[in-house]
C-alpha cells in the first residue's frame, strides 16, 4: 500500500519506528533442529526458541496438516554438550529422545504421552543421537564431567540402553567426537573425531568400523581426514554407502566412499561450500531422495543455493525456491524441509513437494512481519582492504516509508562484526537488523577475511591473524562506505558479540576510525579466554593467535584491556552473568578501567544470561538501552 501522508522530516539516528525492541523480542523466534519422522516419514520435527518463557526451546510436530507442541514446559529440549550444544533429540517413527537442558538426562515420549527419563542425573551431558533400532539403544555423543568442575571433561561416543539406561562407550582416546551415523542395514557405524588444538573446521578424520553382534564395535578404519583436512556431515545413501563433505580441494565439497571402500570419490567438485562450520551438532545441508538423487544446499559468495545433485554423473540442476539463506535440510518421502529465510523473508519452515510447485511455509520465526516498505534490502558488496585483500559485507541503508532526513546529511552507520570468529554472516530477515535501519542507522554487515562461505583459503586469513585481519576489514568496510557517500566519517559505530567483541574493542583501541562501540559479551583479555575457557575452544588461540609457548607476548600485544591508554572512544557492555565461554570479569575488567580514565562508559549485565541472550526481557533491555547510548553519544535525542 502506497502512503499518501508526506514524510516527516527527521535526522537520521532519531527516526521514530515502528519496530520496537518488544517486537523485536515477541516476533523472533528462533527455529533449528529440523528432524523427519513419523510412520511414514512425512511428521516434520522441530525446535522453537520461547523468550517469553526465559529462552526454554520446545519440540514442535507438524502432522496431517496441523503443527502441534510435544515438549510442554518445564522441559528445555536443548544440550550443553561443547558448551555450544546441537543435537539435542532424535526421532524414531513416533518415538522422541531427547536431553532435557536442566539435568542434562535423556528422555523417551511417544506421541500424546509424557517424557519418561531414559537416563539418571549426573555429570554426563549427551548430544547427536542416532537411534539403533535393531538393539534397542541411542548411540551419541557422551560429556563426562569431573565433580570438581574444573578438569576439562571427557568426551567419548556411548551407547545408551532405553531399557535400562546403561551406558556403554563404543569408542573413546580422542579429545572430541560427533557425528555418529549408523548404516541403513544396521551393519556399520561412521563417526567424527578429533584432537587439540584443532577445531573441527581445522582438522578431523572420519571413522569407520563394523557393528558386531553384541553391539560393539569392531577395529575403526580411518578413512579420510586428518590434521590438515576438515571433514562433515557423513551420511548413508539408502544403497548402504558412505558420503561427506571434505575441504580436501580448498572447498567444502561432497565425496562418497565406493562400494568397494577403498575409493574416494568427488561427486560435484566447485568452488562452493557444501556444508558449514561444525559449533553445533546436527548440521544438516544434504540428503537422498533416492540412492541416485542428492538434495543439497551449498554456499556461493556468501547465499545459499538449492539442487538436485545426481552422483552417477556429477550433474547439478538448480531447485527454484525464494531464499537466499539455507540454513538446514532434510529430504523426506517426496519431499523437502528446509529451515530457510532471505533479506524480506525470515526464517522460516518450508516444505517443497517434489510434483508440485511452490513452497508451503509450516512455522516463521517472526508471525508479524514489518511492512515491506520499510524495510532495509541488502545488498552484497565487496571492497579493498588491507594486505591486498577483499573483503565482503552486506550493506542495509537506512530505510523507513514515514520519514526523510535533511537533505545533504548522511547517516550514522552501525559496522557489525559477527561472532565466531569463524562464521559468516547471512541476509536473511532480521529484525534486530532493521530496529537501526528503520531508525536511520546504516548497518554494514561484515564477512570479514575469517569467515565461512568463501572457501578455505579466505577462511585461513584469520589464522595467527584474530584482532588484525578481522578489524582491518570492519575498518575497511566503514571507510569504503564513507567514500562512497553512504556514511557520515564522524558517526561510525562497531559493535559485535563474543569474537565479534574482541573485533569491536580491538577496532576502538588501535584504530581511529570508529567513534563508538557496543560490546556484546566480547572477548577483551586473550589470556584470560585461555585460562577460563571451555574444552571445546580451550585451544582455538593456538589457530587465531600463536601456539602457547610463542603466545604470551601476542597476548600482550593484542588484548585491548592491556592498552585502555589507547581507548578514547564511549563504549556500551552487554554480559551475562552465567556466561561460561567468556566470563563477566572480561567485561568488567574493560568498564572499570574506562571508568578511570573519565571515558563515557555503560556496563549492562544481566542474571540468569549465558553467552547469548535468550530473555525477551533482557533482548528489549539491551536494544533500547544501546540505541539510547548512542543516541547521547551523538546528540540524536535533541536532533
Amino acid at each position: 500500500m502506497t502512503s499518501t501522508v508526506s514524510p516527516t522530516i527527521a535526522a537520521y539516528g532519531a527516526w521514530p519506528s515502528t519496530i520496537s525492541a518488544a517486537r523485536v523480542a515477541a516476533g523472533a523466534t528462533p527455529l533449528s533442529s529440523l528432524m523427519l519422522g513419523g510412520s511414514d516419514g512425512s511428521d516434520i520435527f522441530w525446535l522453537a526458541g520461547r523468550a517469553a518463557e526465559a529462552g526454554r526451546n520446545t519440540l514442535l510436530r507438524y502432522h496431517g496438516a496441523t503443527t502441534e507442541e510435544l515438549t510442554p514446559a518445564p522441559f528445555n529440549v536443548r544440550s550443553r554438550v561443547h558448551e555450544y550444544g546441537g543435537g539435542a533429540y532424535a526421532v524414531d517413527g513416533e518415538m522422541v529422545y531427547f536431553s532435557h537442558f536442566k539435568d542434562n538426562c535423556v528422555y523417551r515420549m511417544a506421541a500424546g504421552e509424557a517424557p519418561i527419563a531414559v537416563t539418571q542425573a549426573g555429570k554426563q551431558r549427551f548430544a547427536d543421537f542416532v537411534v539403533d533400532r535393531a538393539r534397542n539403544r541411542l548411540i551419541g555423543v557422551r560429556e563426562l564431567h569431573g565433580d570438581d568442575g574444573h578438569a576439562q571433561p571427557t568426551n567419548t561416543l556411548c551407547a545408551i540402553d532405553i531399557a535400562t539406561g546403561a551406558e556403554t562407550v563404543l569408542a573413546e582416546g580422542a579429545d572430541f567426537y560427533s557425528s555418529p551415523r549408523l548404516s541403513p542395514d544396521g551393519r556399520a557405524l561412521a563417526w567424527l573425531s578429533w584432537d587439540h588444538p584443532r577445531m573441527p573446521w581445522q582438522g578431523t578424520t572420519l571413522w569407520l568400523a563394523g557393528v558386531n553382534a553384541d553391539g560393539t564395535l569392531a577395529a575403526p578404519v580411518r578413512i579420510a581426514g586428518g590434521e590438515e583436512e576438515s571433514i562433515c556431515q557423513p551420511e548413508w545413501s539408502p544403497d548402504n554407502l558412505l558420503h561427506f563433505v571434505s575441504d580436501r580441494s580448498g572447498w567444502w565439497n561432497l565425496y562418497r566412499l565406493c562400494a568397494d571402500r577403498q575409493r574416494i570419490e568427488g561427486l560435484c567438485p566447485m568452488e562452493a561450500e557444501f556444508a558449514s562450520p561444525h559449533w553445533t551438532f546436527g548440521n544438516s545441508m544434504y540428503g537422498f531422495r533416492s540412492a541416485s538423487e542428492i538434495i543439497c544446499t551449498y554456499i556461493d559468495k556468501g547465499v545459499s543455493r538449492l539442487a538436485r545433485l545426481l552422483p552417477g554423473s556429477g550433474k547439478l540442476e538448480a531447485i527454484a525456491n525464494p531464499y537466499e539463506e539455507i540454513r538446514e535440510l532434510r529430504v523426506g518421502p517426496g519431499y523437502i524441509a528446509m529451515l530457510a529465510g532471505g533479506p524480506t523473508i525470515p526464517m522460516e519452515l518450508a516444505r517443497i513437494d517434489f510434483t508440485e510447485e511452490g513452497v508451503e511455509i509450516l512455522a516463521q520465526s517472526i508471525e508479524e512481519l514489518p511492512d515491506e516498505a520499510n524495510l532495509s534490502i541488502p545488498a552484497s558488496i565487496s571492497y579493498p582492504s588491507a594486505g591486498g585483500r577483499t573483503s565482503h559485507a552486506f550493506y542495509y541503508p537506512p530505510r523507513n516509508r514515514d520519514v526523510r532526513a535533511p537533505a545533504g546529511s548522511k547517516p550514522p552507520v552501525i559496522v557489525i562484526s559477527h561472532g565466531g570468529p569463524t562464521g559468516m554472516t547471512v541476509n536473511t530477515l532480521n529484525l534486530k537488523t532493521q530496529y537501526w535501519t528503520s531508525r536511520g542507522f546504516g548497518v554494514l554487515d561484515v564477512n570479514y577475511g575469517g569467515s565461512t562461505g568463501f572457501g578455505r583459503a579466505y577462511r585461513d586469513l584469520l589464522k595467527g591473524q584474530w584482532g588484525i585481519v578481522d578489524v582491518e576489514d570492519c575498518v575497511a568496510g566503514a571507510q569504503a562506505l564513507v567514500e562512497r557517500g553512504l556514511a557520515d566519517g564522524d558517526r561510525l559505530i562497531i559493535r559485535g558479540g563474543s569474537a565479534g567483541g574482541l573485533t569491536t574493542l580491538c577496532a576502538l583501541t588501535f584504530h581511529d576510525v570508529f567513534k563508538a562501540g557496543a560490546s556484546y559479551y566480547g572477548v577483551s583479555d586473550l589470556k584470560g579466554l585461555d585460562q577460563d575457557s571451555h574444552k571445546f575452544e580451550s585451544h582455538y588461540n593456538e589457530y587465531l593467535i600463536a601456539p602457547k609457548a610463542q603466545a604470551d607476548a601476542i597476548y600482550q600485544q593484542r588484548s585491548p584491556i592491556n592498552h585502555t591508554d589507547k581507548l578514547s572512544r564511549p563504549m556500551i557492555f552487554f554480559q551475562g552473568l552465567d556466561d561460561k565461554v567468556v566470563p563477566p570479569q572480561q567485561s568488567e575488567m574493560m568498564v572499570d578501567a574506562l571508568k578511570k580514565r573519565g571515558i563515557p562508559v555503560e556496563y549492562v549485565p544481566l542474571e540468569g544470561e549465558g553467552h547469548g541472550f535468550r530473555k525477551a526481557e533482557n533482548i528489549i533491555r539491551t536494544l533500547e538501552a544501546e540505541l539510547n547510548f548512542y543516541q547521547n553519544i551523538f546528540g540524536l535525542n535533541n536532533a
